[in-house]
């Protein structure tokens, strides 16, 4: 038997991600909404190039996080063991987001995976902190798209969760409130239907914040797009 390469220290991957930092792409991401501080401007194809060579490594990625650089914290989100995350861990992960770049990286790259997803966005949708809460519907949109084998059900009791949360005007949120019901209704076409339904229920709320989260998810969920999709997947 060969023996296996040792695992790369923090150091290594840290010394990869500084060779391709891009300084002069902050600016940029900057008016897209990402936090700066603490950013080389690695840019994503790069950090899961990194993730790659460096395999899964749970020990590795909780170190990784704990620099504070967000593509480090990207990149151990993709080398992180789902099987292997606590609901501390979570809780810990979840309390450091700061821009939501990392917060979604992290969601459809690892908490989607953890048995414990379902659990947490009951648990953060009740939370106040912007991240925290962004994350609990970023993971729904995630779980739409991921976990194949997720009864309708357990979608459609997360309708009235989105519902309850779309007056909040918070920029990071109300898009991730959308990202959700959009996500959810493009699933399958009885999905799709309650999720609509759901839309409507929103833009009668008097909340331009609603009417917004509900305009966007009726013009995309009703397209002639979307619908033929959903019709030749049925």
């Amino acid at each position: 038997m060969k023996n296996r390469p040792p695992s790369p220290s923090i150091e290594q991957v840290l010394d990869l991600l500084r060779a391709e930092a891009r300084p002069e792409n902050l600016e940029g991401m900057a008016r897209f909404g990402m936090t700066i501080n603490n950013r080389l401007g690695v840019s994503v194809p790069i950090m899961r190039k990194i993730a790659r060579q460096t395999k899964k490594n749970h020990p590795l990625a909780l170190e990784l996080w704990e620099t504070g650089i967000a593509e480090a914290r990207i990149v151990a989100a993709l080398i992180a063991e789902p099987h292997q995350i606590t609901e501390s861990q979570m809780e810990t992960w979840v309390k450091d987001f700061d821009s939501w770049d990392v917060c979604d990286q992290v969601c459809m790259n690892l908490f989607d995976k953890v048995p414990l997803a379902w659990k947490k966005v009951l648990d953060w949708s009740k939370r106040e902190e912007e991240f925290v809460r962004r994350a609990a519907f970023t993971l729904i949109a995630c779980l739409a798209w991921h976990d194949k084998e997720a009864p309708d059900e357990k979608f459609r009791k997360l309708l009235p969760v989105i519902e309850g949360a779309s007056t909040d005007p918070r920029n990071f949120v109300k898009k991730s409130v959308n990202w959700a019901l959009r996500h959810i209704g493009k699933r399958n076409l009885t999905l799709n239907k309650d999720a609509l339904k759901t839309a409507y229920n929103i833009r009668n709320i008097d909340s331009k914040t609603s009417r917004w989260i509900a305009s966007d998810a009726i013009r995309e969920l009703e397209s002639p797009a979307v619908q033929k999709r959903l019709r030749e997947k049925k």
